[in-house]
């Protein structure tokens, strides 16, 4: 693939070009930056051809050539044709605000030659840049990742800082910072600026090869930034030492050309992922710091300003450029205002779901109509056959897709695809994905890490009590049973100790003393005054670990309330005696009695409406006596009787 993309490209060719050469490079093209245009400027200088360039205001991301340019480009040919010299002058423009008229100001800068072909090189100041060495976490899949721009729209985004905010994301904990001091007066930035960082691995975790992300943001006095024409630079250090050692590299960020006003700063941001490239999907942590002695090395190329009127477009292009960035305001703000939609009379509720739908496209209803609420302390199962539409409820309860109709509120606050008060539930519902080479307590501190939340709010050590893993926390997770990977995935659901655990199928997989223990886990949880929340098949489990059950059929509600209770829901009730076979005639003798069953010293039977009143003094009539008399307490005949034997 490298081949071709060596075959396809310029650099195929400029070796070969000898004649005068006009370069007309868009400053706004995240496809296609300015150190491409650079490069091929220095290879057909090389080779022995004369270069003009030209830098303008577009590019993919910004527009086509305006009726001005393709003059120029116009008179570059014809005096080349005609056998003159169109010279080997450098021009680029600065963008500057918008008029009152709506379109930017724009002036352009006119120097002798391209700094560093023929002449000298480009002259660069040297800017103090502040912040420590810090670490930073690449995430298991490279995922969430850092957003740096929306292709189409960057142009957009670069022009304003309120709408560079709604195309740029940096999650927490992801990246490293440095800032420069606010400047004194304007500096125009014009190419490739060039700082020296140190790169070390993690020892505790060390990753042999480090791919990161360069940006360098133009920040407000007001703190808002601007990321110039969305522009990255990836860059791998490779051969990081095991021990932690840094290893220095110069790292050159991406070309731009950027009026900084004064009492603007720089802020250099170093991640571990972005959205528009390919990263390692193993998790890592790294390290990123100043070089010692290292500055931001920023370009300034001098020359002769002349205004000029602001690129010819379609004013009607602007319009919907507008348009755009007013929907996505209105889009931001209302999902913030979504995000903060709050119900105070359910503050102290852990779960409340009203009227849940969920349809798909095809008209398939998955949940319909479901209500249920779950009280601070509660063990609640949710139990219900293949179907049923557990797993679509937990997943809107996670926020992962969107009801149809209908609303969950935890703890109050309405769920939203990345609403804040998801932080407050842990989950375990799609497998766990250990690192089989590392030990259980390493997989739970990277996990945590990735988070950005710190380090003293994971409350490890509470939530390896309540796992009750012991000292094997310390070994390989690819030593463990599945028993104790069941156990550490609860553990890791229960850092930071959410208020509410949402768990599907904990006990899959595991024996019958393994579910014992998993049973154990979830009481000691629940004991501490937060909720649980879980689906499962196994009846019997649930009967014994939930102190509620919610139970589904088809997407819709069928049965809800205190395990017991709806276990002894029904007619069916059990007597303890002292001769089974009289008790067992006598009952059968009574009207609308039956499925009578004797199981040891109990007699199990249906009495259908007759009060077991009556049936107790029906065995009495009989001469046997009755030590104990209740409800037959099996919650798989109620399930059974609700859902039906073909469920």
């Amino acid at each position: 693939s490298v081949d071709l993309l060596r075959r396809v490209s310029p650099a195929s060719v400029t070796s070969k070009i000898t004649v005068p050469t006009l370069l007309v490079q868009g400053e706004s093209d995240t496809l296609f930056g300015l150190d491409q245009s650079d490069a091929n400027a220095r290879q057909i200088t090389a080779a022995g051809g004369k270069v003009k360039t030209i830098w303008y205001t577009g590019g993919h991301d910004g527009g086509k050539p305006g009726p001005q340019l393709r003059a120029k480009i116009g008179d570059f040919l014809k005096t080349a044709l005609d056998g003159g010299d169109p010279g080997t002058g450098f021009s680029y423009d600065v963008q500057g605000t918008l008029r009152a008229n709506g379109t930017p100001s724009v002036r352009t800068v006119n120097a002798a030659a391209y700094p560093g072909l023929t002449g000298p090189a480009t002259e660069r100041r040297l800017l103090a840049l502040n912040g420590p060495a810090q670490p930073v976490v690449r995430p298991a899949g490279a995922n969430p990742a850092a957003v740096s721009g929306i292709p189409g729209l960057n142009g957009v985004a670069s022009s304003s800082s309120r709408l560079g905010a709604l195309f740029s994301n940096d999650p927490p904990g992801q990246a490293a910072q440095f800032a420069t001091a606010p400047f004194d007066g304007q500096v125009v930035v014009s190419g490739s600026s060039t700082v020296r960082l140190q790169v070390a691995a993690d020892p505790a975790h060390p990753q042999p090869d480090a791919v990161l992300f360069a940006k360098l943001y133009d920040v407000g006095q007001d703190g808002s930034r601007v990321l110039p024409a969305n522009a990255i630079a990836p860059f791998r250090v490779s051969g990081l030492p095991a021990d932690g050692t840094p290893v220095e590299v110069t790292v050159t960020l991406p070309g731009i050309v950027r009026p900084i006003e004064g009492g603007h700063s720089l802020r250099l941001v170093v991640g571990t992922t972005d959205q528009a490239f390919a990263a390692p999907a193993a998790p890592a942590v790294f390290r990123v710091g100043l070089a010692a002695g290292t500055a931001l090395a920023v370009p300034i190329v001098p020359g002769t300003s002349v205004g000029s009127p602001a690129p010819v477009g379609q004013l009607v292009g602007i319009g919907v450029t507008l348009a755009i960035g007013l929907a996505a305001v209105l889009f931001a703000a209302l999902r913030r205002r979504r995000a903060t939609d709050a119900d105070p009379e359910l503050a102290a509720t852990p779960l409340v779901i009203e009227g849940l739908r969920k349809q798909y496209a095809g008209g398939f209803v998955a949940v319909k109509d479901l209500s249920f609420r779950v009280e601070p302390g509660q063990v609640l199962g949710l139990l219900g056959p293949n179907g049923a539409g557990k797993t679509t409820t937990l997943r809107m309860l996670m926020g992962l897709i969107t009801p149809t109709a209908g609303s969950i509120r935890v703890f109050g606050h309405k769920i939203t695809p990345g609403a804040p008060v998801l932080s407050r539930i842990g989950s375990f519902v799609e497998g766990s994905g250990f690192l089989p080479h590392l030990s259980g307590r390493a997989n739970l501190e990277l996990y945590w890490a990735a988070t950005g939340r710190p380090a003293e709010k994971a409350h490890f050590a509470e939530a390896l009590e309540i796992a009750g893993l012991g000292n094997a926390v310390e070994r390989r997770v690819r030593t463990y049973s599945q028993g104790m990977r069941q156990r550490l995935a609860i553990a890791q659901a229960m850092l930071g100790l959410p208020e509410l655990m949402v768990l599907d199928e904990p006990t899959n997989g595991l024996d019958p003393p393994q579910i014992h223990q998993m049973r154990e886990v979830l009481k000691r949880y629940a004991a501490t005054g937060r909720t649980v929340v879980v689906s499962s098949h196994l009846l019997a489990e649930v009967e014994q670990t939930c102190t509620h059950v919610v139970v589904m059929h088809r997407g819709s509600l069928v049965a809800s309330g205190e395990v017991g209770e709806l276990a002894a829901a029904g007619g069916e009730a059990t007597f303890r005696v002292d001769d089974p076979a009289a008790a067992a005639a006598a009952l059968k003798a009574l009207s609308g009695v039956t499925d009578v069953d004797v199981e040891g010293e109990l007699v199990h039977a249906n009495l259908g409406e007759l009060p077991r009143a009556e049936g107790v003094a029906a065995l009495v009539r009989a001469g046997v006596a009755v030590e104990q008399a209740g409800p037959r307490r099996r919650l798989e005949d109620a399930f059974l009787q609700l859902v039906g034997e073909e469920s």
